[in-house]
C-alpha cells in the first residue's frame, strides 16, 4: 500500500488580514488617538485667581458689599494713614474690580452703578470736617471733586469687566444655540424622495 505523504498544515495569512507588525502599529496608533491629550498647566497667576473665592452676589448684595468694604477701608485709612485720600482712592480700584467680578450674570448692569455710591459713602470718615453738619457736607463735596480721577477710574474698571463678562456670556449662548441647532438637524430623519404620480 502506498502511504500518502501528509504535509504539516501551513497557516498562511489571509488576504487583507494585517501582518502582526502592522497590527501592533495600528493598535499603537489607536491607543495614541484614544489617549487624553496632555494639557499644559495654566500660568501661576491664573491658578491663583482660580483658587480665590468666587461668590455670586445679587445686585443688592454687590452694592452692600462695596459700600461696607469702602467704609471699613476708609475707617482703616483714617486710623493708619491719617485720612489719606490717595490711599482711599488706590484701595477703591480693586474693590470695584471685585464687585464687577463677583456680581452674578443677571445683575451685571448694577456693578458700575453701585461703585460710585460706595465711593461717596466711604468718603464720610476721611473727608475734612470743618465743624458741624454743613462743614462735613462741604468736606465731602470737596473730596469728591478732588478725587474724581479715582472715582472715574474705578467705575471704568468695573464697566470694562462687566462688558467683557457680558460679551463672553453672549458668545457662549450663541455657541450653545448653534450646537443645539446642529444636533437637532442631525437627529431629523432624511427626507424621502416623493414618488412621481402618473
Amino acid at each position: 500500500m502506498e502511504q500518502h505523504r501528509t504535509r504539516p498544515p501551513q497557516h498562511r495569512p489571509r488576504r487583507g488580514a494585517p501582518v502582526p507588525a502592522q497590527a501592533a502599529r495600528g493598535a499603537a496608533l489607536d491607543a495614541r488617538r484614544s489617549a487624553p491629550v496632555a494639557r499644559r498647566p495654566p500660568p501661576p497667576l491664573v491658578q491663583a485667581v482660580r483658587r480665590m473665592p468666587n461668590p455670586r452676589l445679587t445686585g443688592l448684595g454687590s452694592g452692600l458689599f462695596c459700600v461696607a468694604v469702602m467704609f471699613a477701608l476708609a475707617c482703616l485709612d483714617q486710623l493708619l494713614f491719617e485720612a489719606s485720600l490717595v490711599v482711599y482712592g488706590v484701595l477703591f480700584v480693586p474693590v470695584c474690580a471685585l464687585t464687577a467680578v463677583w456680581v452674578r450674570r443677571g445683575d451685571l448692569v448694577t456693578a458700575p452703578v453701585v461703585v460710585p455710591i460706595a465711593f461717596a459713602i466711604g468718603l464720610v470718615p476721611v473727608a475734612d470736617s470743618g465743624g458741624g453738619f454743613g462743614g462735613r457736607v462741604m468736606g465731602l463735596f470737596t473730596a469728591l471733586a478732588t478725587q474724581a480721577g479715582w472715582l472715574y477710574g474705578g467705575t471704568l474698571v468695573a464697566g470694562l469687566i462687566v462688558t467683557f463678562r457680558k460679551v463672553r456670556l453672549m458668545t457662549r449662548r450663541a455657541a450653545q444655540r448653534r450646537a443645539q441647532a446642529a444636533a437637532s438637524r442631525r437627529s431629523l430623519p432624511p427626507a424621502r424622495p416623493s414618488r412621481p404620480t402618473g
